[in-house]
């Protein structure tokens, strides 16, 4: 029973450590999912359309950082912060909320934790995809 717990909290941290390097990628995944599932129903072909989302998810992130790089304005860096933390978040939250529902019986706790959990890694996707801007990075 111990053991079970602690490969428990291993995981976890594991979970999280690997959430925290991955959640600046939820817009393009998104993005690319989103394309190929589209293909997929008009009768794309499963290779065809995993290549055209794999194609649009890059392109995706392309942009972004081709944005950034460009963009002399920190109001429309911080939109395009705004655009990728948005979606980090909302997957920060339901994964919070999958960990904690499981182990925490009140739903006001449970709400709250995955409130926090998004609030957080929304915070730590928009401060990781501005680091990439010169303007916000030079003041």
């Amino acid at each position: 029973m111990i053991l079970a717990i602690i490969f428990a909290v291993i995981a976890l941290v594991l979970l999280c450590k690997l959430t925290f390097h991955l959640v600046i990628y939820a817009l393009p995944i998104y993005v690319g999912a989103t394309v190929a599932i589209w293909l997929y129903s008009d009768g794309t072909g499963w290779l065809g359309s995993g290549a055209a989302g794999f194609v649009a998810a890059i392109a995706t992130l392309a942009i972004a950082h081709w944005f950034l790089a460009l963009s002399k304005s920190p109001f429309m860096q911080c939109l395009v912060g705004l655009a990728f933390s948005t979606p980090a978040a909302f997957a920060a939250y339901h994964l919070v909320h999958g960990i904690v529902a499981s182990s925490m019986p009140s739903a006001t706790w449970t709400v709250s934790l995955s409130s926090a959990g998004a609030l957080i890694f929304g915070i730590f996707a928009w401060t990781r995809v501005l680091r990439y801007s010169p303007v916000i990075a030079s003041h």
